[in-house]
Formats: C-alpha cells, structure tokens, sequence
C-alpha cells in the first residue's frame, strides 16, 4: 500500500510540475484567449449576418412609380428590385401594381422586397385564326380570353350566310381578314372593330358610315344592296383612297331599301369626334 501510495504521491507532483510551468502555462492562456476571441468574433458575425432580433414593418409601395419608391425613405431599410412587369392600358407606365412581402408585414432589415411594375409597351399576341372559326360570338370569346377587346362596327344583311358570321375583321382602320391564319400579332388590350353578318330584312335601315375609310363605307353598302352616290369632297380631301366619312345622307338608322343611293361626305382626316 505504502509502494501504491509514493507512486500516487510522484504522479501527482510530476503532473503538478508540468502544468505549472512557465511554457505550459503560457500557451494555455494563449489558446484561452484564441478560443475567446474566436468566439466573440463568431457571435458578432452571425449577429450581423442574421440581424437577430432587428425587424422592420414593410412599407406599402403600391401606387407609387418604382422611381418614387426607390427614392422613398421608407425603402431605406430595405432593397428594392422588379419581379415582373405587365402592361395594364389604363395605369401609367413604372406603377407598381404589387409587391412580396406585402406592406405591414414584419421582416428583417435590408430584405429586398420585389415588386410588380406596370411596363411602357404591351405585349403582342398571336389572333386565332379566322377559317372554321368565323362566328362572332365564339370568336369574340377566344380575343377577351387574350385581353383583346372586341366590337361590332358594322352588320350586312346576307340570307346565304348565318346571322353574325364574321366578314371582316379591322385592326386600328386597317382590314386584317387575309392575314388571320398567319399567327399576325396585335397589341394586347387594343381594340378589334369586326363587319358580321345579320338577318335579311325587307325594312333596312341605313347603316351608320360616319367616321368609317371610304373603302370600309363602300365595302359595308354593296355587301348589304345599297348604292353609293355622291362622293362629296370638302376642300381638305387630296387623297380619295384614304379619306374619311363624316356625313351621309339619308341619315342612319333612317328606313330605306335595297339599291336606295347614299350620299357620302368626305374628309381627309379622321374627325376629331371620331378618335
């Protein structure tokens, strides 16, 4: 035991004697004080890498053109960048529309929020195309499913066709018929003026030609058995071919019949009640 004991008694002083020595003790309090600083300087990095416990409101952005916000105090806090961009016809180009996170949400600082803006141009579209596909209202269906808007500028009586088959179709004053099929592009949002078919009626009523082309007025009183009379030209018109009716006589709407003449009155811009 007592042999046990002194060899207990040696370890320990030897022990003792090596951690109390000068070098010992110097690179331990050197690792220390790495480890400790590494730590602190962890804790410091993380704190601003994750903003711990720094939340802002979001500020609501929409309405505001995106060079208003960008210039806003509110954004300060924040990044702002632009997710998407649509056009809308009646909202000013660079409007935000929406933004994520939406306003009043809670979230840290320097988070960038991404934004909807309203673009300058709309996007063009491909039209259906018109063969098998003539009847109006179906027609019509398939343009508002593409945001394109649609109307009836014109109805000819014809008793060989069914009543509203489309017979033409008019892009901003401009026959397009021949070139549906073609995959032919138009903006988004505008509007397509169409010539459709309607019943025969022995009471015809004289169809309104105020502020169509000459060509279209024409095309509209043969295709439903009416005839043109005087072209009455006022002393703007230079180009016949391009001219616009902005009179007629009989009035529209008036009562008449097949082969009844009309009068056109002509101009060389479009009048101004008409744009």
């Amino acid at each position: 035991m007592n042999r046990i004991g002194q060899t207990l008694r040696r370890i320990g002083m030897e022990v003792y004697c090596f951690l109390t020595a000068p070098m010992v003790v110097k690179n331990c309090l050197g690792m220390l004080t790495f480890l400790g600083t590494f730590l602190l300087i962890t804790t410091w990095w993380l704190q601003c890498f994750t903003q711990h416990g720094e939340q802002a409101e979001v500020p609501n952005f929409v309405g505001m053109t995106y060079k208003e916000a960008i210039r806003s105090p509110k954004a300060r806090p924040f990044r702002l960048a632009i997710a998407d961009s649509v056009f809308i016809e009646d909202k000013a180009p660079g409007e935000v529309i929406s933004q994520q996170p939406k306003s009043k949400s809670a979230v840290k600082e320097d988070r960038t929020i991404y934004l909807t803006v309203v673009k300058s141009n709309p996007d063009l579209v491909p039209l259906p195309p018109l063969a098998g596909n003539d009847d109006y209202t179906i027609y019509s269906r398939q343009c508002n499913r593409l945001n394109i808007k649609t109307r009836i500028s014109a109805k000819v009586p014809d008793d060989r066709l069914e009543p509203n088959t489309i017979l033409e179709v008019i892009y901003k004053r401009d026959t397009i018929t021949h070139l549906l099929g073609s995959q032919y592009k138009i903006e988004m949002g505008t509007v397509l003026d169409f010539v459709v078919t309607d019943k025969v009626d022995s009471n015809l009523m004289v169809p309104d030609l105020v502020c169509l082309s000459l060509k279209e007025a024409k095309f509209i009183l043969l295709s439903s058995g009416f005839s043109i009379g005087n072209l009455v030209k006022n002393a703007s018109v230079t180009d016949e071919s391009s001219a616009w009716v902005w009179k007629q006589f009989p009035l529209p709407e008036s009562p008449g019949a097949q082969d009844l003449t009309i009068d056109l009155y002509l101009t060389q811009e479009l009048p101004s009640r008409c744009q």
